[in-house]
């Protein structure tokens, strides 16, 4: 669980430097930028639902203190 997690992270901040490194190189004239923030929002919410699913599935658990303990 934890590798893909690291894995979603990475992809997330791999695609964030790359739309950083087409915004310098293209100065807005391809749509490279876009398309590479765009698959940075939907890699993170893809990880949302994920640890949604996962927390909803038993698969991970909350090791907190519940909301509304004294």
């Amino acid at each position: 669980m934890k590798i893909i997690i690291v894995m979603a992270f990475v992809g997330i901040i791999g695609s964030l430097l790359s739309a950083l490194f087409f915004m310098m190189r293209d100065k807005g004239r391809t749509r490279n930028t876009v398309r590479a923030l765009s698959i940075r929002v939907g890699l993170s919410v893809a990880l949302f639902l994920f640890l949604m699913i996962s927390y909803y599935m038993g698969w991970i658990e909350s090791r907190g203190v519940p909301i509304g303990a004294p």
